[in-house]
């Protein structure tokens, strides 16, 4: 299940109810938005993400737990990789790191006077997870870059996950550099510019993906590929099936980004307890 962090899912008592019906009814995870305004216009409230993933984590005893996704770029890694070990514990190692650029830019960056350009974004998320990977070894960690400077810090402690904890990397195919960059980590969590956010992908784009990112592979170890969209209650498995042959490992329930019930408790938890495809 994938929900924003605003709306009803700003209140973190709402995102434990909605992770304890998922884990009753079947569900593998929960995922949540990582966002600061996302739609400043809006002026809706937010909750922090880290805080509604504890309070789900509290909530449950076998959910996998995340973001989707993370912009490392406007955060410093010291303190993503802190929290999320905290989390990593928290669960007993049931946490992944969904990671990408981040969205809307002038709003999430910006409106803060950040850097919007995302190739300056590329690097700063690039440089990012290498340290977040360092600094989940426990070892000290010196590094000198174009982003970041670290003198001699060792962060413990580290995450229950070894090597680490799987850092799912997001972007639009076929834009081929953030591709690239998920070939080198855990997963990818790709949509495509013809089938946005709560829109099925095309199982011919999503088989030329992960064709595209198999020839890029370091090594042979697990890689998830996390597609998604809407399902109804009965008769989903048949719709999501052909993306599994495609090379899907994970389905992501979530709704379009124009859904009326989004961001609203009483929708999302009726498809909650109605239970994964089937």
């Amino acid at each position: 299940m994938n929900i924003p962090n605003f709306g009803d899912f700003a209140d973190a008592r709402a995102v434990a109810r909605v992770a304890a019906a998922a884990e009753q009814a079947g569900w593998d995870g929960l995922f949540v938005w990582d966002h600061v305004v996302h739609i400043k216009a809006k002026r809706r409230a937010l909750g922090d993400p880290w805080i509604l993933l504890a309070a789900a984590a509290l909530a449950t005893s076998t959910l996998t737990l995340g973001t989707l996704v993370t912009p490392v770029a406007r955060r410093r890694p010291h303190q993503v990789a802190r929290q999320v070990a905290t989390l990593d514990h928290l669960t007993g190692g049931r946490v992944v790191l969904g990671a990408g650029l981040g969205a809307p830019l002038a709003d999430e960056f910006g409106a803060f006077g950040e850097p919007t350009d995302p190739v300056a974004l590329a690097g700063l998320l690039d440089e990012g997870l290498e340290l977040i990977d360092r600094y989940w070894t426990g070892e000290p960690v010196t590094h000198s870059g174009p982003h970041f400077r670290v003198d001699d810090v060792a962060l413990l402690p580290t995450p229950v996950q070894r090597p680490r904890v799987p850092v799912w990397v997001a972007g639009y195919w076929p834009n081929k550099p953030p591709m690239r960059r998920a070939a080198r980590w855990d997963g990818v969590v790709p949509m495509f510019l013809s089938a946005r956010h709560g829109v099925f992908p095309p199982v011919a784009q999503l088989r030329d993906l992960v064709d595209y990112i198999g020839e890029r592979r370091p090594g042979s170890g697990p890689f998830d590929v996390v597609v998604g969209g809407p399902t109804p209650p009965t008769g989903g498995a048949d719709l999501v099936a052909p993306l599994a042959a495609a090379g899907a490992t994970w389905w992501d329930e979530r709704l379009p980004m124009d859904s009326p019930d989004q961001d609203k408790l009483g929708p999302v938890l009726r498809r909650v307890e109605a239970g994964p495809p089937r």
